[in-house]
């Protein structure tokens, strides 16, 4: 008998033996319960998962909503830059004079105005009304972060501010410093305050142009004393990179007194631009800051803001 034919009458044999058929019976029914314990399993895991998840969401989103309820908008729009001061009483957010990062050439109270309807001052857009600052959820933002500010004066007072709004949320006020001992004044070109208790730093770089002020380049005209190299940032700009919010501003410097009154002119590459135009000056410069963002700034870590040009300091002032 061949070997195939063996098999088969084996098969057959077994087949009609009553013990083998009790233990197929048995396998079956074994895999049965098998695959209906994994079902139920299965939709067991499932209705925790559901149970356990659905009041979390939920949660977060009603701490959304709440988060937002303040937040009035009509129309679906609100443009924040379209709005007025209304005074509001319950202003400011923070006293100047207790604030040891205030430059003492900026505080007004303390150096005899007498009037103070002017730090009770609300900006209020016309569709929404912005919710009052929570300083206690900023500075959980901010924990472990790296805050920058670039640019002139205008830049610098911003950054103060900040500090001093800050500090308001913090019981122990000696835990924030100058990274470097330094007092605040504009001859210094970086400022460093450090928030230990959180872990986060606020900076300030004086670049008043962005890009590079430099000697006046040999054999040039008399009257050129020094350039601005349009087409070359800030050699300081370094320093600007690994930070988690990079903020910019200039436009206060780019004015004829503070240029061609003080023998500064253009240049791009070797070549200088003594024909110039301040505004066509002040739109290179920004595309090379433009350029030295895209090219060096990681977005999926810093976001970048550029303030637009600001009133001056002083109450009356040159205007372009």
């Amino acid at each position: 008998m061949s070997s195939y034919n063996r098999s088969v009458s084996f098969k057959q044999r077994a087949a009609s033996s009553p013990r083998f058929s009790r233990k197929t019976w048995v396998s079956n029914l074994f895999c049965a319960l098998i695959v209906v314990g994994s079902i139920v399993s299965f939709f067991f895991v499932i209705g925790c998962g559901y149970l356990y998840v659905l009041p979390n969401l939920t949660h977060s989103f009603h701490d959304r909503e709440d988060r937002f309820s303040n937040f009035s908008v009509s129309d679906d729009t609100c443009d924040v830059f379209d709005g007025n001061w209304v005074l509001d009483d319950s202003y400011p957010l923070y006293n100047a004079s207790e604030c040891p990062f205030v430059e003492q050439g900026f505080n007004c109270l303390d150096n005899g105005r007498t009037d103070n309807d002017y730090i009770k001052w609300r900006w209020k857009p016309k569709n929404c009304v912005i919710p009052r600052v929570n300083v206690q959820r900023v500075l959980e933002m901010l924990r472990n972060k790296r805050v920058v500010f670039v640019g002139d004066s205008m830049s610098r007072t911003q950054w103060e501010s900040l500090i001093c709004l800050l500090m308001t949320g913090l019981e122990d006020k000696s835990t924030v410093y100058e990274v470097n001992g330094n007092k605040i004044t504009k001859q210094i070109r970086f400022l460093g305050v450090r928030f230990s208790s959180f872990n986060f730093t606020i900076e300030f770089y004086r670049s008043v142009f962005l890009v590079q002020h430099y000697w006046a380049p040999k054999h040039g005209p008399r009257r050129v004393r020094s350039t601005l190299k349009l087409d070359k940032l800030d050699d300081i700009s370094k320093e600007w990179i690994d930070s988690d919010v990079l903020i910019f501003n200039s436009g206060q410097w780019w004015v004829p007194g503070k240029l061609f009154g003080m023998g500064c002119y253009f240049q791009v590459g070797n070549s200088l631009k003594l024909g110039m135009q301040i505004t066509s000056a002040f739109r290179t410069a920004i595309n090379t800051w433009a350029s030295w963002v895209d090219r060096k700034i990681n977005p999926k870590r810093t976001r970048v803001f550029f303030r637009t040009f600001e009133p001056s300091h002083w109450r009356y002032c040159a205007v372009l």
